[in-house]
């Protein structure tokens, strides 16, 4: 199989979908890798550790895609990279197609195979792509709320852990998943005093056990969040539902309610946000202000860490892109249901139940033979 390692061209983003190493297993493996000129320079991995892995180097980024039988990438393809895939071309990435009807209509007319990271499942009905990107995700969310609550950054000027004498902020996480659970465990860490909200009471019920004690479990509903948000310096919009649009938990009105400078990180922006008056930004102007509140929707956080997070991806991604081309992504999804799940789209339909009913559109399971 021929396979396609394209730069990103997502704003900030510094990630790579395969690592010298992924492309020496596949070659070992009788496949051809090619590699854009300097895909990797941003991680940490020159154009030579990927020749040293059998790699060929293409200058230019419609020669990492064009002609290529699967094309392995980190974010969701821009306009110009959908110019250039072809019918029946194998896309494995990260999609979230909820959360652009525009992306999907782009993507089905191209007629591509397109397998998401966010959705592949493993046997135990865990998201094993989307987990570490999850974990960093989590850890950033606080890392980045903390600075925004800063003064000069139109924050509340608030010390996250407090000192001795000065109460801590107070951070609400929505949602006790990855990212709530490594966003709480961090807020935790430097001192704040943390609600970590959910609907899933024997999650709540395991947290409890395990989290530290500046960490209160509460079940989630309207009123509750409600009443948690007034009184909240940091916010983190942590939920997901696989491969649909996140739930809107924080309405305009809510923010009314809330204090001046508080600081909302919709980690869920991927997915649409969970918070109504969140809107996608990049690295480069990651906030915005609403009713006196700071908005934080960066839609590819773990890309500001890009060594950490390519490796991360990487060790999930690659027995995956192994698997399919090795066996042809067909065939890999009949003897593995949970990597059926990843796909989200072909021969311009869509697959995925979650994605057709976010979008409202019609769902056209994919037909493969049990393995």
């Amino acid at each position: 199989m021929r396979i396609g390692v394209p730069k990103e061209i997502k704003s900030d983003e510094y990630r790579v979908s395969m690592m010298p190493v992924g492309v020496e297993l596949l070659v070992k493996s009788g496949h051809h890798v090619f590699v854009e000129a300097s895909a990797g320079a941003s991680s940490g991995f020159s154009d030579a550790d990927y020749t040293k892995a059998g790699a060929g180097i293409v200058s230019t980024h419609a020669e990492a895609i064009s002609g290529m039988e699967m094309v392995i990438k980190v974010k969701e393809p821009q306009s110009a990279e959908i110019g250039l895939f072809r019918p029946g071309q194998i896309v494995f990435t990260y999609f979230h197609f909820a959360a652009s009807p525009e992306l999907t209509q782009q993507c089905l007319e191209s007629e591509i195979v397109a397998i998401a990271y966010e959705t592949i499942k493993d046997r135990a009905g865990r998201l094993p792509c989307l987990t570490p990107m999850s974990e960093i995700a989590g850890k950033m969310s606080i890392q980045e709320g903390a600075k925004y609550l800063e003064k000069p950054m139109m924050g509340r000027g608030i010390l996250l852990g407090g000192v001795p004498g000065v109460a801590p902020a107070d951070v609400v996480v929505l949602g006790a998943g990855i990212v709530g659970t490594h966003a709480a465990r961090v807020a935790a860490g430097l001192g704040a005093s943390v609600v970590l909200m959910d609907v899933n009471l024997e999650r709540l019920r395991y947290l409890a056990d395990v989290m530290p004690a500046n960490v209160q479990t509460i079940f989630s509903d309207a009123h509750t969040v409600r009443d948690h948000l007034r009184n909240a310096d940091l916010i983190i919009g942590a939920v997901l539902i696989p491969g649909a649009k996140a739930p809107r938990l924080v309405t305009r009105h809510d923010l009314v309610e809330m204090r001046n400078g508080s600081v909302i990180v919709d980690v869920a922006i991927d997915q649409g946000g969970c918070v109504e008056t969140s809107r996608p930004t990049t690295h480069q102007q990651p906030t915005f202000v609403v009713e006196n509140v700071v908005h934080y929707c960066v839609t590819n956080m773990p890309g500001a860490v890009g060594r950490t997070s390519t490796i991360a991806l990487c060790n999930a991604t690659l027995p995956y892109a192994l698997k399919i081309a090795a066996k042809g992504y067909e065939k890999a999804a009949s003897e593995d249901p949970g990597l059926a799940e990843g796909i989200n789209m072909a021969a311009g339909r869509v697959t995925n139940s979650a994605v057709a009913e976010s979008l409202h559109m019609q769902h056209k399971p994919l037909k493969v033979k049990a393995g």
